[in-house]
């Protein structure tokens, strides 16, 4: 007796039909192009969760390299005297103080440059 795939073929569709929400025309319509589309889409999602955190860190840097240049000195100055300092915080951190606490970050510059 043979077997007969309806069954899986129509489940195997379903969960393409679910994850192509949001796409148009024929992506949305037809099986072979949706599949297309979700593992293109699959490869976008993989590459811009890497990239999600390369964008922050560069905005990160641009904020500390501004608040920097208003304490007088600049973000490569303010990264070598920490270091040197042996102040471990990390650019998120630094970012956040530049904007939202200026006086503790001002302090933080102080303590770099007397390295």
């Amino acid at each position: 007796m043979r077997v007969k795939r309806g069954v899986a073929s129509h489940h195997k569709h379903q969960k393409i039909r679910k994850a192509t929400k949001g796409m148009t025309h024929s992506r949305r319509r037809s099986i072979k192009m949706g599949r297309q589309g979700v593992i293109k889409a699959m490869q976008y999602a993989y590459r811009d969760r890497r990239n999600h955190k390369r964008t922050f860190r560069s905005l990160w840097n641009s904020r500390i390299n501004a608040a920097a240049r208003e304490n007088d000195t600049t973000y490569s100055k303010l990264i070598n005297g920490l270091k040197k300092a042996n102040i471990t915080l990390d650019r998120k951190i630094l970012a956040e103080l530049s904007v939202n606490e200026p006086a503790a970050f001002s302090e933080i510059v102080k303590s770099a440059k007397s390295q």
